[in-house]
């Protein structure tokens, strides 16, 4: 039996959806939620990334500040855009597009991020208080991999889950999001990637495998159990003469032989895509909820 495709437009309109009407309390208390993006260069992936952040923000009603850069801009004159946002009681959180020029330094520039506007959850606090399981912003795409996964029934408590990939933006937050004691974890996690050596022997246990590696089609059907959940996380060009623009997009997954023998899986496009800019909105309207909070107490001290 073919495994049932995951709509992940669906679920980031759900919780789109969800997200306005916290909006609009908000709104009602004076509070308009607000994201700055700051675009360096005209990569163009980066443009069609931070044009897409923008229109969402527009369409939920978001205060928006879109800062696109010269790429000859001086390191220092970029940080003292971060630190006018960083002041900037408009926005709550500040998000620094990647990659940046190679004259610029970008760990000196994420830091420069206030933690409390690190909607990313790039920040060394944020990643510090997610490995202590605090409350903090989580990247985007490994939260959005867990909303996909609970919003479709996959019991995480108890699952073994293997990932395969590294990455301080998916694989990493992800293991510890889904080790930690709550609702949406309590999972066995083993983080591989392109070295782990004999990987079908982890990947063929997993009762949900997410695929983060940046491969084309790397897993193959005989490397994964009957019926596991499978999570595409790549997004890959590879050449197609019968396409306009010569290529086409595939994942990590050999998604036509897989589907056959898994229970669910995403697509690419249309799966794990359409919540990395929703769980933006969403770290957003937390942070806005949380400067609210911080407000109102502060008033009544």
């Amino acid at each position: 039996m073919a495994a049932r495709i995951i709509d992940g437009k669906a679920v980031a309109d759900e919780i789109r959806r969800e997200l306005a009407i916290r909006a609009e309390h908000l709104k009602k208390r004076g509070v308009v939620p607000g994201l700055a993006v700051i675009l360096v260069g005209d990569d163009p992936a980066s443009v069609s990334y931070v044009t897409g952040k923008g229109r969402a923000c527009a369409e939920m009603g978001f205060h928006s500040a879109n800062l696109h850069l010269s790429e000859r801009i001086t390191e220092e004159e970029l940080l003292s855009h971060v630190r006018e946002m960083n002041d900037d009681p408009r926005i709550h959180g500040i998000l620094v597009q990647l990659p940046l020029p190679a004259h610029i330094n970008e760990e000196r520039v994420l830091l420069a991020v206030a933690p409390e506007k690190d909607v990313d959850g790039l920040h060394p606090v944020s990643v510090g208080k997610l490995v202590l399981g605090q409350t903090t912003f989580v990247p985007c795409t490994a939260h959005g991999i867990i909303k996909l996964l609970v919003r479709n029934g996959v019991r995480l408590d108890g699952a073994h889950v293997v990932i395969v990939g590294r990455s301080n933006l998916v694989g990493r937050p992800l293991a510890n999001l889904l080790t930690q004691r709550t609702p949406e974890g309590n999972a066995t996690v083993t983080l591989c990637h392109t070295h782990t050596r004999n990987l079908a022997e982890h990947t063929v246990r997993a009762d949900i495998l997410v695929a983060a590696a940046g491969s084309p089609r790397m897993v193959t059907a005989d490397m994964i159990k009957e019926g596991a959940a499978v999570i595409d996380v790549g997004v890959n060009r590879v050449d197609d003469s019968s396409r306009k623009k010569g290529f086409r997009l595939v994942g990590d997954v050999d998604f036509d032989a897989v589907k056959e023998k898994a229970s669910l899986i995403t697509p690419v496009p249309g799966g794990v895509g359409p919540l990395t800019i929703t769980m933006l909105l969403y770290n957003t309207v937390e942070s806005a909820e949380r400067w609210n909070a911080g407000a109102a107490s502060a008033s009544k001290g």
